[in-house]
């Protein structure tokens, strides 16, 4: 036993410094969310064991009969929301080894939204045969689905909002092709809802986005096409960088609108950190679509829980792996989009009474929950 452990030992030291040697960079062993520097080319490998992972195509059969898997996760961009996914499949990925008697390596990379870093990765993961591929938000599982037409190699996204418009499966129900995932779509009229339910005499509304996101596109038309029916004005400001959204952000105060609308939009995740004072300032209430908005200082962030989406998607992943489950007849995960989270700082903030807001929200949602201004949400439970 102890010289398999120490043959294990060298063939894993081994795998290192070839990878190490392949990409120039050395790898990390870590489970948790972590970003790489965006002119990285290499995929940092991050393991929930630490045994060698082998290529297989492993049946149901084989289950429990400690078979071992390798996957490849490249996350968009470094924010709140998609790094909670990420934390939050590898935990999952981890109880289900102990479940299942398995192991499941995970290389994983953040592109920070640089294409031609996101490309490298995925090709190092082909590179390295893993198993399946996971793509966390639109832009990634885009380019796995680009890259895998030929290998057919499993991919399965995570938080991708509109999956079909972006061509990644022919249905949520019948995917059909070698691509799945779960779906963080956005809905939109209950957004609407809440800025009316809050403001009944709201006349103008500012409508933030970058135009090149894909998450962005439906979520947008459809703010537009309640506005229109409503008869209330509204002003689109789009930016594709942060200096861009600060200046964005500013014209909309300037314009004076009553409230800013953003779908799950990651550029504007991005610079949420630096914009919520300015909105703040001027007494207006950004609502949002998702709750790490609201973490990051939004009024509201409204949709789906990202942690509980993590976990969902592990238990996909897992399922493809030691199921042989076919990403072509696996339905693609949807959400109840039923939480509001209203920052209680910027409430105060903006004159409003937290018990009446909440009072306000109750008809168009589930629940109401709580949060406060913090970068990570670590940061709450430190």
């Amino acid at each position: 036993m102890k010289l398999r452990n120490v043959f294990a030992m060298i063939t894993a030291a081994a795998m290192t410094l070839s990878l190490a040697a392949c990409s120039g960079q050395s790898t990390a062993s870590s489970t948790s969310s972590a970003s790489s520097d965006s002119s990285s080319s290499a995929a940092s490998e991050s393991s929930v064991s630490s045994e060698k992972s082998t290529a297989s195509e492993s049946t149901a059969s084989e289950e429990s009969s400690g078979a071992s898997y390798t996957i490849g996760i490249c996350n968009y961009v470094d924010d709140a929301s998609l790094n909670q996914i990420v934390e939050n499949i590898n935990a999952r990925l981890a109880e289900i080894e102990s479940e299942q008697g398995i192991t499941i390596n995970v290389k994983y990379d953040n592109c920070n939204a640089d294409a031609n870093v996101m490309n490298q990765i995925i090709a190092n993961f082909a590179a390295d045969n893993v198993d399946l591929m996971v793509g966390v938000a639109t832009p990634v599982a885009m380019a796995m689905q680009s890259a895998t037409e030929d290998s057919k190699t499993p991919v399965v996204f995570a938080a991708v909002s509109d999956p079909v418009g972006a061509g990644l499966v022919a249905s949520l129900e019948e995917p059909g092709s070698n691509v799945t995932g779960s779906s963080d779509n956005l809905d939109t009229n209950s957004v609407m809802n809440l800025i009316f339910a809050q403001n009944p005499d709201a006349k103008k509304i500012g409508l933030l986005y970058d135009v090149g996101q894909d998450s962005s596109t439906a979520a947008i038309e459809h703010a537009k096409a309640y506005l229109d029916d409503k008869g209330v004005e509204y002003i689109e400001r789009t930016a594709t960088t942060a200096e861009e959204v600060a200046l964005a952000a500013q014209a909309l105060v300037s314009d004076g609108v009553d409230a800013v609308f953003t779908p799950t939009d990651n550029t504007i995740m991005k610079a949420e950190l630096a914009i919520y004072e300015t909105f703040a300032d001027a007494g207006i209430p950004h609502y949002t679509g998702a709750d790490s908005f609201a973490l990051n200082g939004a009024f509201l962030g409204y949709g789906v829980d990202y942690a509980n989406l993590g976990r969902e998607t592990a238990d996909m992943i897992a399922s493809i792996l030691t199921e042989g489950k076919d990403p072509a007849t696996t339905p693609v995960i949807t959400f109840d989009n039923g939480t509001a989270t209203v920052n209680t700082e910027i409430c105060e903030k903006l004159g409003l009474d937290f018990d009446t807001v909440s009072e306000a929200f109750a008809p168009y949602c589930t629940r109401v929950e709580e949060i406060t201004t913090a970068e990570s949400f670590s940061d709450l439970e430190s």
